[in-house]
């Protein structure tokens, strides 16, 4: 595990942005997915302290990410960062695999 790496999977590029630089500026070192197929390649392909996970996301919805990388074996934290907050989308991520929820 790269312990100074953090995965952001974000469509909206102005908020993945925002988080990259944020990061970067903290020592962090980032890598930005817009879709969930490339953030799926990345987090498979490069290991990371943290994964920020948006759910919303133009191809392939959050939730069927983090339950794919939780069935492949991969145990990287995962934050899940949203516009779903009711409690039946909180629950869903919890049990998809999320280790923190947090609304936009």
């Amino acid at each position: 595990m790269n312990a100074s790496h953090v995965l952001i999977i974000e469509d909206n590029k102005l908020l993945a942005t925002g988080l990259q630089q944020n990061l970067e500026f903290e020592g962090y070192s980032t890598s930005v997915a817009h879709t969930g197929s490339d953030g799926m390649r990345i987090a498979t392909e490069c290991s990371s302290a943290l994964i920020v996970l948006d759910l919303m996301l133009p191809d392939v919805d959050g939730f069927s990410i983090l339950e794919t990388l939780r069935a492949r074996g991969v145990d990287t934290p995962v934050l899940v960062l949203t516009a779903l907050g009711n409690e039946t989308d909180k629950v869903r991520g919890f049990r998809a695999g999320a280790d923190d929820y947090v609304t936009k």
